[in-house]
């Protein structure tokens, strides 16, 4: 019987290892979701004042991100809202953030600062504002705020800008007809309830939990602003992306109103730079979408986040990475 020889067998061997490596290469990719390549670094997100929609939400994603792309740091930077939160993306100060896209047209029709940059991740929850008074105020419209302390939200927020077109689309001077409190949900409330301010503006998720709270607490009611929907969008580029709504009498069960409340929403957009990597929008875009139900256990506003508008991110160009994840989802 002859012998086999050394050189056939070492070659048969190697061919033997060289056939199981490539099955556990190909189990161990197979074994990683989707296939993905791991990404690592550190991100700051842009969010708002600690006691609004915006924080909590940021706070929740930062949780699912965390499970989705462990390698991936997320640092969460409070802020005054919309309009300083598309200075800091557009400035490298932050990676995403969320703004109204209203805030993002004012950002863009101004020319401010990498205004050019900026990208869109996804068309999220629309905002609803929010005119609160004491529950015995005669304030019935924008229009009564005439000669009223009224809070109409921190410089570089979308409150701000939009508490103001109101103002202006009711005859008021957002200077000389009220006496204009530039603070955010943090103080407003308590201001409210200690009566320093007789009224405040607000735009947000239903239900912010600041507002919820204080009606639990303080007698509240909500005014309607839908009389004044026909002049807002009137005024010009930005306006056009408020439309009509109604928030629902259940919204906040303890306010003193006794039917749905006639107001204005604005769509919120995520928001990054064209330059962030596509792998890294890609899975944040995923997160984003999947995470959906269970953000919206607490920011109820969250489970309106719909794959099938999300990809309109109007103003904004849609990012390479986040369009990529959309592709790879379509029916």
């Amino acid at each position: 019987m002859p012998l086999v020889s050394p050189r056939i067998s070492r070659r048969r061997a190697l061919r033997a290892l060289v056939a199981v490596l490539a099955v556990l290469c190909a189990l161990v990719w197979w074994l990683r979701p989707f296939g993905r390549p791991e990404v690592t670094g550190g991100i700051t997100i842009s969010t708002g004042v600690q006691t609004g929609v915006y924080h909590r939400y940021g706070q929740l994603l930062e949780q699912a991100l965390a499970e989705d792309v462990p390698g991936v740091r997320v640092r969460l930077k409070p802020s005054e809202g919309s309009q300083q939160n598309l200075q800091r993306v557009a400035a490298g100060e932050a990676d995403f953030t969320v703004a109204t896209a209203d805030a993002v047209a004012k950002y863009r029709v101004d020319r401010k600062p990498g205004a050019e940059r900026l990208r869109g991740l996804a068309r999220l929850y629309d905002d609803y504002v929010q005119l609160v008074v004491p529950a015995g105020s005669p304030v019935q419209s924008a229009r009564d705020l005439r000669g009223k302390r009224v809070a109409v939200g921190q410089d570089g927020s979308g409150v701000r800008l939009i508490s103001e077109r109101l103002l202006t689309a009711a005859s008021l001077d957002p200077d000389r007809d009220i006496t204009p409190v530039a603070i955010g949900i943090d103080t407003m409330p308590a201001e409210l309830e200690a009566g320093r301010i007789d009224a405040f503006f607000w735009s947000g998720g239903l239900p912010t939990n600041a507002v919820r709270e204080l009606s639990e607490r303080f007698e509240i009611r909500l005014v309607q602003l839908g009389d004044l929907v026909e002049a807002l969008q009137a005024g010009g580029s930005p306006a056009r992306y408020y439309r009509a709504a109604v928030m629902p009498q259940d919204a906040y069960a303890r306010a003193r109103n006794t039917s749905a409340v006639s107001t204005v929403a604005v769509p919120n957009l995520l928001v990054t730079r064209e330059d962030t990597g596509a792998e890294l929008t890609e899975q944040f875009t995923r997160t984003v979408i999947l995470s959906r139900d269970e953000i919206g256990r607490e920011v109820h506003a969250a489970q309106l986040v719909d794959l099938r508008t999300a990809i309109y991110t109007d103003p904004l160009q849609l990012h390479e990475g986040a369009g990529r994840y959309y592709r790879s989802v379509k029916p």
